[in-house]
C-alpha cells in the first residue's frame, strides 16, 4: 500500500482524513484508486481524466513531473503528497497584486 497525504484543503473530500491508504504500481493508479473511492476528491484533481495542471504530486519527495510524471512508479510502503496550487492574494495600494 501507499501512504496518501492529503492537505487540509481536501480533507472535506475525504471525510477529514490526513492520509489515505491506497493501491498501485504507478502514481496513475493511486489517483484512480483514491478518486474512484472519493469522487469529490477527483473533481478536485482531475480535469477532463487528467491530472490537473495545478495540482502537484510528490514520490519520495520528489515532484513527479521531474521523473515520469502520472507514470511514475511507486512502491509499497512510500508516500505520495498531493498539494494543490494556491492561488489568490490581496491587491497592493496601486491596485496590481506583488510584493
Amino acid at each position: 500500500m501507499v501512504a496518501v497525504r492529503i492537505p487540509p484543503t481536501l480533507r472535506a473530500e475525504v471525510g477529514g482524513a490526513r492520509e489515505l491508504a491506497a493501491s498501485g504500481s504507478t502514481v496513475a493508479d493511486v489517483l484512480e484508486d483514491i478518486t474512484e473511492r472519493y469522487p469529490a476528491l477527483g473533481a478536485q484533481l482531475l480535469e477532463d481524466g487528467e491530472l490537473a495542471t495545478y495540482v502537484n504530486v510528490y514520490v519520495g519527495g520528489e515532484d513527479i513531473r521531474t521523473r515520469d510524471g502520472v507514470d511514475t512508479p511507486v512502491r509499497d510502503g512510500e508516500q505520495l503528497i498531493l498539494l494543490p496550487a494556491m492561488a489568490g492574494g490581496a491587491p497592493t495600494a496601486a491596485g496590481s497584486f506583488g510584493a
